[in-house]
């Protein structure tokens, strides 16, 4: 069976949301890696840029560890999860029983298919991991309801609900669902299903003009 990658928003830090999605996602009867967001370790790269002065190569870098330490920091909140750095130790986290959280600096800081850009966030890196796992599904937890407003993800998109780069980095079989804190009254452990709302890549009248 195919994991499905699940992207838990750094903006569910330090809410009760946060725990919340942590014992849902670790109860699921189905694999599934969860990717953190950057959460208030990216919020500092972001405001130190100004003062320090340091590019946005730079900064693309320190985005990426600061996943890394949001990652560590959920992964000791449930016994069930476990960091995993490469696709080879989430694929071992799968074979013990356990749900892996992925933590990106070890993949992602040297390839070449990643832009160094503040345009590309957790949001995309979760697309690129679910190609390298094959993964047909994504599910992006945010902090907010607010996309319940929006059908496609490029209107998702333009509303800064996801980043710019995803609707170009969703491939085309790939199905990508949004969940928010309203989400979590509608769920129960063990969770058995894909939670959030699947989002469209266009509207159907924009689908049947590009036939």
């Amino acid at each position: 069976m195919k994991p499905i990658v699940v992207k838990l928003g750094g903006s569910t830090a330090g809410h009760a949301e946060m725990q919340r999605w942590i014992d849902l996602l670790a109860s699921a009867s189905f694999p599934l890696v969860i990717v953190p967001g950057g959460g208030p370790f990216a919020d500092q790269v972001r405001s130190s840029q100004k003062s320090l002065g340091y590019s946005d190569d730079a900064a693309h870098a320190m985005a990426i560890l600061a996943m890394d330490q949001f990652g560590i920091a959920i992964a000791e909140r449930h016994p069930q999860l476990r960091v995993a750095r490469s696709t080879v130790e989430i694929e071992d986290a799968f074979k013990a029983g356990l749900t892996p959280v992925w933590l990106p600096s070890s993949m992602t800081l040297r390839a070449v298919d990643i832009p160094c850009s503040w345009q590309i966030t957790s949001d995309s890196l979760s697309v690129w991991l679910a190609r390298q796992l094959h993964a047909d599904d994504l599910l992006l937890v945010k902090q907010t309801d607010e996309y319940t407003h929006y059908a496609t993800v490029r209107e998702l998109a333009a509303a800064g609900i996801v980043d710019s780069m995803l609707p170009d980095m969703l491939g085309k079989g790939a199905n990508l669902h949004v969940a928010g804190p309203a989400m979590l009254d509608t769920l129960d452990l063990p969770l058995a299903s894909i939670p959030g709302r699947r989002i469209m890549r266009h509207r159907q009248t924009e689908a049947m003009g590009a036939q």
